[in-house]
């Protein structure tokens, strides 16, 4: 079984998701799928993460009402805010690979920064 899906199993599966949407959601670049070749030319194939973000995206442009440009915005901090928890993962492992005494350095300047 593949995690790919087609233009066509995406509109069936998502709930809202329409052709035009579809489009729409493409032309703003929210979502950027693979390309597979076809005998039509190439087709784009979307994978677990692009029909998770389409149904966020349905989500918010149903349940808030949002336009494609807020949409855009709303995505890109969602985003932002991802790579951030993966920064400060890989930050937090970094730390506690150091020696105690360095760790409690870092812990000490932490909790300074915050007062």
């Amino acid at each position: 079984m593949t995690d790919q899906r087609t233009e066509d199993e995406v509109i069936a599966i998502i709930p809202g998701m329409t052709r035009t949407r579809l489009v729409a959601f493409l032309q703003a670049e929210v979502i950027l799928p693979i390309r597979r070749k076809t005998f039509e030319g190439n087709a784009p194939v979307f994978g677990r993460i692009d029909i998770a973000r389409m149904q966020l995206l349905c989500d918010l442009a149903d349940g808030l009402d949002l336009d494609d440009d807020a949409l855009g915005v709303v995505m890109s901090l969602i985003d932002q805010l991802h790579m951030a928890r993966r920064d400060l993962r890989v930050l937090a492992l970094a730390v506690e690979a150091e020696a105690p005494d360095v760790r409690a350095r870092i812990g000490a300047a932490f909790r300074n920064s915050r007062r």
